[in-house]
Parts: structure tokens; sequence; C-alpha cells
């Protein structure tokens, strides 16, 4: 029995990837996993390639396990492996192998030529698109992310998923309601739906079938919450603002990735929106659902973003008072439409503004997140508990406001709690990003 070890890194799309691949190996008996590298004999890198900073993060990574447990066998997974293994493979001796993502079934066959000192650059040219009951999750306990999609079709002119995923394959209803069953099964409660747009699900072959899908979702037996993530604003259903306030089990929660506000910077990316069109749909969602919780992603210093632009942006952040929303500076993406739009001296020496105005940018959304987050205090609300603080009584959660990882934490204060478990507490204050609570009268034994 050889035991594997994975670093993930990347998105939560991501993530479900290296679960599949994990699934794979262990299924086939040969393969156990473990959670300390020093006790594998593979250690699989499930890099990021999206922009810059992530491929150096991926980079690093991989060197620093290399280095640390030299007896194992180091193999390059994920979009970084995709886009530039057959690129890197002849420099970056420190990788045993590379395995791309578009289809994973294969992983087995890689993880044994890398084990037979086959030093393979797999990159399989065909999609196919599986479902694997993931025995095995990197989510805290009680959540997990569910995939409905691979690929994006809008051409958005900064981005490099459609240089790594391809366009948009969605997956078959039947096999989207039967991985949500297995999820169950495992008793997962919170169930977080990903794909690059989720609005877009199906649309290759026709109309949206996501309303469709997410009936079904909900039809099924069981205690759970569905969490929405990812959805292009120029493409947002309307409908899902009152469904979300009709349907307890779908969680009044919208990641919405605006990017700009600039009508013209807008344009220059790809997309149709401007701040009056942004503002009304923030508008729509909160007056249709009262408790409705809307994140987005702001991007700085896209070609033709001067401080205009970014004066128009700033001004839209303090007029919509998101409750949550990321802050990152536009990187330049050999291979897409936009890489042309600066040349490379220009943007470099641009990087110390687009640094600037990132920081200002995310000081008005964090201090509007905090504010925000007051609505709350008060109130009750279900958290799930992912981390229990040892000899203390206290632990670690999150509630329907916060998604995972991305946004802030609460704190509970309580005996006798369980990660995984979902406690009916009341909120009692807030700290920064983060809130404070009790569990409710006879919750806490």
């Amino acid at each position: 029995m050889n035991y594997v070890y994975i670093e993930n890194l990347g998105c939560a799309k991501n993530q479900v990837d290296a679960e599949v691949m994990l699934a794979l190996l262990t299924e086939s008996g040969r393969w156990a996993h473990t959670e300390n590298p020093e006790q594998a004999d593979l250690i699989l890198v499930n890099t990021c390639g999206f922009i810059e900073s992530a491929r150096e993060e991926s980079i690093t990574a991989l060197l620093s396990l290399r280095s640390s447990f030299p007896d194992a066998k180091v193999m390059m997974t994920g979009c970084l492996s995709e886009r530039y293994a057959e690129l890197i493979a002849e420099d970056l001796f420190e990788a045993d192998g590379f395995f791309g993502n578009r289809d994973l079934s294969g992983v087995l066959q890689a993880a044994d030529a890398v084990m037979a000192q086959q030093r393979a650059v797999d990159l399989p040219k065909t999609y196919r698109e599986l479902s694997v009951d993931r025995d095995h999750r990197f989510s805290f306990p009680g959540s997990t992310y569910l995939k409905l999609s691979e690929g994006c079709s809008h051409r958005c002119r900064y981005c490099a998923i459609p240089l790594i995923r391809g366009d948009l394959r969605s997956k078959a209803v039947s096999d989207v309601v039967k991985e949500f069953r297995l999820a169950l099964d495992r008793g997962i409660y919170e169930v977080n739906l990903v794909a690059q747009d989720l609005a877009a699900f199906g649309t290759e072959s026709g109309p949206s079938r996501f309303l469709e899908l997410l009936e079904k979702l909900l039809a099924l037996d069981g205690e759970f919450r569905i969490r929405m993530l990812y959805i292009h604003p120029d493409y947002f259903p309307m409908e899902l603002a009152n469904l979300a306030n009709t349907e307890e089990k779908l969680l009044p929660y919208f990641d919405i990735p605006l990017q700009h506000a600039s009508a013209d910077v807008l344009r220059g990316m790809g997309r149709k929106g401007d701040a009056d069109a942004y503002l009304s749909l923030i508008d729509t969602i909160r007056s249709r659902c009262a408790d409705s919780v809307i994140r987005s992603t702001f991007m700085v210093g896209f070609p033709g973003e001067g401080e205009r632009e970014f004066d128009e942006l700033m001004r839209f952040a303090e007029a919509a008072q998101l409750d949550w929303a990321g802050v990152f500076a536009y990187s330049r993406e050999e291979g897409t439409p936009a890489y042309g739009d600066r040349k490379a001296g220009e943007h470099r020496k641009l990087l110390r503004v687009f640094e600037e105005r990132s920081n200002r940018l995310r000081e008005l959304v964090t201090g509007i997140s905090e504010s925000r987050l007051d609505r709350w205090v008060g109130r009750s609300m279900d958290i799930l508990i992912e981390e229990v603080i040892a000899q203390e009584d206290l632990a670690i959660g999150r509630g329907f406001p916060q998604a995972p990882e991305v946004d802030g934490s609460v704190v509970v204060r309580g005996a006798g709690l369980s990660a995984g478990t979902v406690v009916p507490c009341n909120i009692v204050k807030r700290n920064g990003i983060d809130l404070e609570a009790v569990p409710q009268e006879g919750q806490d034994d």
C-alpha cells in the first residue's frame, strides 16, 4: 500500500478536483490517504494557474515540499500543470511528473508512472465529466463544494479560465442530483454549489437549467442548506431572489462578481453592466429578499482605468453597501484577449498605483462589511460548527451570511460543542468582521 498526500491550492473548483483524484486513487485499493506529508510516498501539489501570484504560490509550495520530503515523489496537478507543464517541465526538475485537469480519470495511471520512475507530462486533450463519491473532503466538517459545470463561454477579456478549462460543459442534472444525495448520505449540511457562473448551467445546449436544477435539489428529503457561489451579474436570474426568500433550504447569499462599476472599464473587460445597472440589481435583490447577503469582487487596474474611473468605482462601493467584497489588482495574463491592451513595461510601472488603489478600496469595503454585520447582533442564527478549540468552551463556526474561507466567522462560546453540528445561537456581539454568539438555552449540553 502506498500513501498519497495532497497539497491543495486555488479555488473551490480546484478543491473538488483534488477530492475526486483522491477518491479515484483510494478506490483502486493501491493507495491510502495520509494527512502527514512525511508519511507520503507520493505528494500531489494541486496547483492554481489563474493569475501570476497564484502561480508563484504554487511553485513555491512544490519546491518547499520537494525540499522537505526528498524521499517522496512529487507530482504537479491542477491548473498550472494544465496550462504550463509543457513549458516548465524541462526546467522544473523538482517535479517528478505533471498531470492536467481535463480528464481526472487518468490520475491513477499518472501516479503509477511517477512511482515507476517515469517522468511523464500527462495532459489529456479530451474532457471527461466524472461523478464520484468523494469519501474525503478538504472542507471543514458538515460542508462541501459541488461543482455543476466546467469551463466558461462568457469570454471576459481578462480571464484565463477558457484557456485552462475550455468552454462551458455542464453536468447532467441527474448526475448533480446523485452527487448531492451522496453528500447528504455522508452527513453534509451545507452544500456550496460552484461553477464559473451557476446561472449558465446548461446553456451550452439551450436555455439555462439552473432554476430547474435548484428545484430538484430543494425537493430532496433531509436537513440541509444550499449556498450559491458565483453568478455572473449580466445574466442574474431575478427569480433566485424570490426563491431564496421563500425556500428555507436555499440560503439568501448571492456571490456576484461585478469586477468594476465604470461602463468604459467594463466594456474593455467584455462585460455589459454599469454602476446604475448593478445598483438596480442589488436593490431588486434586497427588495425581494430582505435578509439577503451580497458578496462581490472588484478588479483594480484594468486597462482604461484612470483616477476618474477608479473614483466611480469607489462611489459605487459606497452606494452599494455590499456585505462582503474582495479586492485584487488586474493580472496581465498571456493568451487572454486583454493581454495586448497594455505593454509589460507600462504595466510594471503602474503596479504601485494599483496597489495604492486596492488598499483604498479594500479599506472602504472592509468598513462597510463591519457596519453591515451589526444588523445581525441581537438576532438568532443557526451556526455550523467548524472547529472546537481544545480545552476551552469555545468553537469557531459560520452562519448563513458567511461563505467558507472567504468571509468572517462566528465565535461560539459554549460547552459540549462538536464540529460538523448545527447549533441554534443568539448573536451577541461583533468583533471586526467576525460575530460572537452563545447557544440558545438548552443547546449547550
